[in-house]
């Protein structure tokens, strides 16, 4: 398996990837609604064109929430220093544990690297909340399920 500075690299990448696809996604969610309301303003009068147009107000409105949530995440995540090791589990730390392997950044859902499979949570997650602070050998119960910390980097 790949050192742990290469890992870790790797595991910032694919959460990177993932904020950045989500940017994307919502950006051109925007751009459609954006194009739609262009449309809408061309098309007829009346009740029904007010409502289309109220809709798709409320869809950018929606988009634009959701593009400040991702802002704030590329900042929060944008903090991380991963060439910095440690032996409690905070920010940026990779913990493998008994059950489950955990990349402590962002809630970006299964990781898969070679063959094994890390989780992407944030540290507010309740599994995050467990871990941080904690080092190897620790031992924390998730959902009635008892997890051996074996390893964080």
């Amino acid at each position: 398996m790949m050192n742990d500075l290469k890992l870790k690299q790797t595991l910032y990448n694919q959460c990177l990837e993932f904020i950045e696809n989500r940017f994307k996604t919502v950006q051109n969610s925007i751009k459609e609604i954006e194009n739609s309301l262009l449309s809408e303003t061309k098309s007829s009068a009346g009740d029904k064109h007010e409502t289309g147009r109220a809709m798709l107000q409320l869809e950018r409105e929606k988009s634009g929430n959701q593009l400040a949530e991702i802002q704030k995440l590329k900042e929060s995540f944008s903090k991380i220093d991963i060439s910095k090791s440690s032996e409690t589990v905070g920010l940026g730390s990779v913990v493998m544990t008994s059950q489950n392997n955990y990349f402590i950044a962002i809630s970006a859902g299964e990781i898969k690297i070679d063959t094994i499979i890390f989780y992407a949570i944030s540290p507010n997650t309740p599994i995050g909340q467990l871990l941080l602070g904690k080092q190897s050998d620790d031992e924390v119960i998730f959902r009635e399920l008892k997890l051996k910390i074996e390893e964080v980097f």
